[in-house]
């Protein structure tokens, strides 16, 4: 078996939404359906992000009074006079497709099949807790970004979203998408928005919307030192949207590529601690 160190390219073909692709999709959609419930119906899921965006707030005021503050691991120096910004991922973090997600159990079919329509539809709602959010930021005259990993093809249709969400958009320039050539590290994304801002915020459900994929992309024992390592941040600069539904957690487990369902089935179980 292959290292998952040495097989990135084979991630995006066969693990789906960062997460791993049962060949049977039935069983992969009965993996799925409790923590969509969970987005869906649990007060304490949609209290949960209720209450970041409110801390987020109050540290976006610190943030602003506080030229030296800044976010981004890229913000490099001279960047004290320039306008303040935020960033915030898209999917989970501003957009909610939980309903996609419910559609892909009810159908049996897994992504991507049918998040192109989905996307397209520009249907999905608002997470809980980011309407206020932006237009908090919005009226205090911080530039917001929205930083997705969705592909370029896929600008108008998220644009649309957003619009019709009423969330702030001030022009094309603050929707940064996906190229098939950066794949989904988004450094060099926040570079750029950091060469013209300063960036005081960011908020994202994924490490990599806060670090590169390089840093990210580990087995989940070194993976979890992140936390510690960046715990100056969270919480204070750093903002992390919950999202039980899929992520790169779940591939840090499998120090080899797993073979089958079983096989996942088997690592997950003997990751457990008891």
């Amino acid at each position: 078996m292959k290292s998952l160190r040495h097989i990135s390219l084979l991630l995006f073909i066969v693990f789906t939404g960062d997460s791993f692709a049962s060949k049977d999709d039935k069983a992969f959609q009965e993996q799925s359906m409790l923590s969509v419930l969970y987005v869906q119906t649990a007060t304490e899921f949609a209290a949960n992000n209720i209450q970041t965006y409110a801390n987020a707030k109050d540290a976006l005021l610190k943030g602003l009074e506080d030229s030296s503050w800044k976010a981004a691991l890229e913000q490099v120096d001279n960047f004290e006079d320039k306008s303040p910004a935020i960033i915030l991922d898209v999917d989970e973090t501003v957009l909610d497709n939980s309903n996609f997600q419910a559609r892909t159990i009810l159908s049996g079919l897994s992504y991507p099949n049918g998040w192109a329509k989905w996307v397209n539809e520009s249907n999905a709602g608002a997470v809980e807790g980011v309407y206020d959010f932006l237009h908090f930021a919005d009226k205090k005259g911080v530039k917001i970004y929205y930083l997705t990993n969705r592909l370029e093809s896929f600008r108008e249709a998220t644009k649309k979203n957003i619009l019709k969400l009423g969330l702030p958009f001030e022009d094309d320039s603050v929707l940064l998408m996906r190229s098939e050539e950066n794949l989904r590290d988004k450094t060099d994304r926040r570079k750029k928005i950091a060469n013209e801002n300063r960036i005081v915020l960011i908020i994202g459900d994924q490490l990599t919307d806060f670090i590169s994929t390089k840093e990210a992309y580990v087995f989940h024992t070194e993976r979890k030192k992140l936390a510690k390592k960046y715990s100056d941040l969270w919480g204070t600069k750093w903002f992390l949207v919950t999202n039980p539904t899929y992520g790169r957690w779940e591939l840090s487990i499998y120090e080899d590529y797993p073979s089958s369902e079983e096989e996942a089935i088997e690592t997950r179980k003997k990751t457990l601690i008891q």
